[in-house]
């Protein structure tokens, strides 16, 4: 990949970071949908996945529904990590990896906006908010006495209804943990970081299914977002590259030196045609119609004794 140097502009970084949080949480709740849309949608989702036997969300729901001890733990996952993990990996490339830092962050808010368009075009019911008879159970709900957030959402309690429920597709929280994990895996140098780049990816998907938050599929579709964004990602770094060396090579022919200027011109084609260089040993350049001692003519003082 091309290094692209440290951003200087921080302030403008984290502008840009906080315009995109923006945008995702507005999104998330403009993107409402029509709820019998959505909970066909999941229906449908749901559906494909028992025929293929890939529900993997419901023997884990029913795991995480039944001991506390693994579904407490799993609604506070679900509830923060998402939101400290995410930007604390972020800070860490830029102090860590500058060089590629614009990378890790265009590829972040490319996926995050294609994530966007996934919530406004396919408005989908999570599997806890399906009928029970769908045999789901919301953890957040059952353990929210033990959390922040309310019966409705991992929102602050009575701040749900300012959320988006039936954002489900694609998984975010997969995308972004997988987003954490390659970088983790890739520029960590210590063990640790590179078993929790591994873990952390893993440990989500886990977590959005036993809560019942997400399907299967949503958690496949955040990682297919992921992949289409880290090719913009690729794709833009590329851009940015040829255009930097455009801009390098336009620059080069001001940036020579008078000196080197004058070297060049004495030995063009055609050269001792217009004039002889006037670059003497070390760099002096000689006056204008000055001659070399070479070319100057002996002076009387200087002649043979023998033609005196």
């Amino acid at each position: 990949m091309t290094n692209w140097r440290r951003p200087t502009r921080w302030w403008a970084e984290l502008l840009l970071l906080g315009l995109v949080y923006g945008a995702y949480s507005g999104g998330r709740l403009l993107a409402r949908g029509d709820v019998q849309l959505a909970v066909d949608h999941g229906l449908a989702i749901l559906r494909f996945e028992r025929g293929l036997s890939i529900d993997f969300e419901s023997p884990l729901n029913r795991l995480f529904s039944t001991h506390a001890w693994l579904g407490i733990p799993a609604d506070f996952v679900y509830a923060s990590l998402h939101y400290l993990v995410t930007p604390a990996v972020l800070i860490w490339v830029y102090h860590r990896r500058p060089e590629r830092y614009r990378t890790a962050r265009t590829w972040l808010v490319s996926s995050t906006l294609l994530g966007l368009v996934g919530f406004a075009l396919v408005p989908t019911c999570p599997p806890r908010l399906l009928h029970l008879a769908h045999g789901f159970t919301d953890t957040m709900a059952q353990y929210s006495a033990y959390g922040w957030w309310g019966a409705e959402a991992s929102a602050p309690r009575g701040l749900g209804s300012f959320t988006n429920q039936y954002a489900a597709m694609p998984s975010l929280h997969v995308g972004w943990a997988l987003w954490c994990g390659v970088l983790l895996w890739r520029y960590g140098r210590h063990p640790l970081l590179r078993v929790l780049g591994a873990a952390y990816p893993l440990l989500t998907t886990l977590v959005v299914m036993g809560t019942a938050n997400h399907y299967f599929l949503d958690a496949v579709a955040g990682a297919g977002v992921m992949g289409v964004g880290f090719l913009i990602a690729l794709g833009v770094e590329r851009l940015a590259g040829r255009r930097s060396a455009a801009a390098a090579a336009a620059a080069a022919p001001a940036t020579a030196t008078p000196v080197a200027s004058a070297a060049s011109a004495a030995t063009a084609p055609g050269a001792g045609f217009r004039r002889k260089s006037t670059i003497v040993s070390g760099g002096w350049e000689t006056s204008a119609g000055e001659l070399l001692p070479a070319q100057r003519p002996p002076a009387a003082d200087d002649a043979p004794a023998t033609a005196r």
